[in-house]
């Protein structure tokens, strides 16, 4: 054995130690957290998830739109791709058609992972365009707490409605004065 492969079968059996003393969890093969990172708001998606991007609630939430707490990590990924994910930390995974998937994807730090987020407008019209799986309520407050924003940008909003064919419903209910 050279030194490297010595260095690696100590760090493998320091690993193990650990997963066996309960302090590091295996999330999947090659990819493993200390409890106290996975205490935290955020994991690092690429590594569990490789090119998924969070959206929905865990989208929604990270720009303050919503007061739900997600109750797992929503990531999308392009429809038809096979993505296993582990049992811990809860992943509910959004199989997305390719156009809506690459659609106002951005990099963001939170809480110090660099993730890919959709941005704020494709945010909300995601929950627009799912409002009858996430409820009525659900997208009526992420539009309304988004139109209080100062930083919102209507003009990119009503680009991705109409790109993701929700600019009519859209439209509807800024018209009934959210």
């Amino acid at each position: 054995m050279n030194t490297q492969e010595i260095r690696e079968s100590q760090s493998l059996y320091s690993i193990r130690k650990a997963v066996d003393a309960g302090s590091v969890v295996r999330l999947k093969k090659g990819v493993y957290a200390s409890v106290d990172a996975l205490a935290d708001t955020m994991i690092d998606i690429e590594r569990v998830v490789p090119h998924g991007v969070l959206c929905l609630y865990s989208a929604w939430a990270h720009y303050g739109l919503t007061t739900q707490i997600p109750g797992a990590f929503y990531v999308a990924v392009e429809k038809h791709r096979k993505v296993v994910v582990p049992q811990f930390p809860p992943i509910t995974l959004c199989y997305w058609e390719r156009k809506y998937y690459e659609m106002g994807v951005i990099e963001a730090e939170v809480a110090g992972h660099k993730v890919k987020i959709y941005d704020l407008e494709k945010s909300v019209c995601d929950a627009v365009k799912f409002r009858r799986k996430i409820g009525q309520d659900v997208a009526t407050e992420v539009l309304k707490t988004y139109l209080a924003r100062k930083d919102r940008n209507i003009a990119r909003l009503t680009s991705y409605a109409r790109q993701m064919r929700v600019a009519s419903t859209l439209e509807t209910y800024l018209e009934i004065g959210l």
